[in-house]
């Protein structure tokens, strides 16, 4: 039977939500993707993952929405321990450090801003999903030593390229945008480009890895 604090949810008329724990841990993330991978090599539709929680979209002429929620609660149950695999691809982000708030971020982290950009850059990040605006990637996990919440009051305008951290992750702005992340650095790869195919450069579940410039 599945475990209680899983709710299986209608979401319109062709999607079913699934929604897993109401905090962030690495392998309900994984446990996030996994439901969706399956659900999707089933060939019942498209899938959503997010931190705690997945959207899955199925066509309702098909698939009647009774027996679209009854397989979702299958495919969850299944994946109660089901942690879904790394993503072959693994993508170097060349990175400028010295964002406007690496060195505040430095001195709250009790670091120099060398050693915060090492600790940044020497270890890889695994893509939890995409949100918030194409190819917008939360990737983690940071180094817990690095202290780095969110700006009390966000940024107007973000420039598209800036790396940036937050409460134990980091991402790369694929637009400009307003932002409440802190910046560390830029890099010139597009992680969003509506005349490539994929646009998304980063899909959930990607190596990212920054590499200083």
């Amino acid at each position: 039977m599945i475990e209680s604090a899983v709710r299986v949810l209608p979401f319109g008329d062709a999607a079913v939500f699934v929604e897993l724990e109401q905090r962030v841990d690495e392998g309900i993330v994984s446990r996030a993707r996994a439901i969706a991978d399956a659900w999707e090599s089933e060939g019942l539709g498209s899938a959503v993952p997010a931190y705690a929680s997945v959207l899955l979209r199925f066509d309702p002429l098909t698939l009647p929405p009774e027996a679209a929620a009854t397989r979702a609660r299958m495919i969850t149950e299944l994946r109660r321990e089901g942690i879904a695999p790394s993503s072959e691809r693994l993508i170097e982000v060349p990175t400028r450090y010295g964002g406007p708030d690496l060195a505040e971020v430095a001195a709250l982290s009790g670091l120099t801003p060398d050693q915060l950009i090492e600790l940044h850059a020497g270890r890889e990040y695994t893509a939890f999903f995409l949100g918030f605006m194409p190819g917008l990637a939360y990737c983690g996990t940071l180094d817990s030593r690095i202290q780095a919440p969110r700006l009390a009051s966000p940024r107007a305008r973000v420039p598209a390229g800036s790396v940036a951290i937050a409460d134990g992750q980091t991402t790369v702005y694929p637009l400009d945008s307003p932002g409440g992340w802190r910046l560390i650095g830029r890099t010139e790869l597009r992680m969003f480009d509506a005349a490539r195919t994929p646009a998304v450069l980063v899909a959930a579940g990607d190596r990212l890895r920054f590499v200083p410039r």
